[in-house]
């Protein structure tokens, strides 16, 4: 498992990440046994959001009632948090009384002092900075979390953060895969007139992490859209399935492999965010971490998906 340390932070993170934001009916032993075969694969890294599960808090309460984690044992992982989305609207709400109010509940939910990051989960449009600025300040402080960071975010809307808060942005989670890369397509097919691709939806986000020390974490990589089915094995995309099956033969790794390495084998060094809670899927898709696909195989795969390169 590739490691490196986060920008921003002394974490050594993990460049593939276990997701747990669908293991609320799972019984103690799925957890445990889902956390421990990446554990092994060298995956450290849990991403959770207050909204994942019901009641609010549900999954994280569920990873730690299964877990059971001694201080020494907590030690030895990365956990992520996310605050944000008001279920009852569904509404957003990045007022400090209510980032505040999230994060504690995180904390007793999952049985922990402190969260290593804090994301903001996806923008609100009537984000306060200042408020943002106040809850991280009081946040940092006290030690409740260590490093903090934003999803779904533009550059503009992260710029508008750190006019304010005086903490490093650290991580933006983005959804990306083969199937849906709008973050690095739009920059390949720049400026081609008349041509959907090219069509600037992002604002440049993929450059502006880069040049800001902001690592992606990449949500969805299985995923062919927004919440619409996986492309592996889909008979809609039959002749990117025939490339990651070559490859998948020529490296000797499962197919979930070759879509987690198009995404590592970016310079950009992003996290890929794991949303499986099949063991054997977190397992083949952690070989992907390390995997060095070429620059053709790269582009045969991004081409395979349907994407030009002029």
């Amino acid at each position: 498992m590739r490691t490196f340390t986060l920008p921003g932070t002394e974490i050594t993170a993990p460049n593939v990440v276990l997701g747990l934001m669908r293991i609320q009916d799972k019984s103690d032993e799925e957890v445990r046994t889902l956390v421990r075969t990446a554990r092994d694969a060298g995956i450290t890294f849990l991403d959770h959001a207050d909204v994942y599960g019901s009641p609010l808090h549900g999954c994280e309460r569920r990873f730690a009632e299964a877990m059971k984690l001694s201080p020494s044992e907590r030690e030895e992982f990365v956990i992520q948090s996310k605050a944000g989305i008001v279920p009852d609207g569904p509404y957003f709400d990045f007022s400090a009384e209510h980032i505040l109010e999230s994060v504690n509940g995180s904390l007793e939910a999952l049985g922990t002092d402190y969260l290593d990051i804090l994301l903001l989960h996806r923008p609100d449009a009537l984000v306060e900075p200042e408020e943002v600025a106040r809850a991280f300040d009081e946040l940092s402080s006290s030690g409740k979390v260590r490093a903090f960071g934003v999803s779904n975010h533009t550059p503009g809307q992260i710029d508008l953060l750190r006019r304010y808060v005086t903490q490093p942005i650290v991580a933006n989670q983005l959804q990306l895969s083969i199937t849906h890369a709008p973050i690095i397509a739009q920059g390949v097919a720049s400026n081609m007139q008349a041509l959907d691709q090219s069509i600037s939806r992002d604002y440049g986000i993929l450059d502006y992490c880069r040049l800001n020390d902001i690592t992606i974490q990449a949500w969805s990589p299985f995923q062919a859209g927004f919440f619409d089915g996986p492309f592996l094995g889909s008979d809609r995309y039959p002749e990117l399935n025939a490339v990651v099956d070559r490859l998948a033969g020529k490296y000797g790794v499962p197919a979930e492999a070759i879509a987690v390495a198009w995404i590592t084998r970016h310079p950009a060094r992003m996290q890929v965010v794991l949303g499986t809670t099949t063991p054997s899927r977190v397992a083949a898709a952690a070989l992907g971490s390390e995997l060095p696909l070429t620059r053709p195989e790269w582009y045969e795969l991004y081409r395979a998906a349907g994407y030009l390169v002029p």
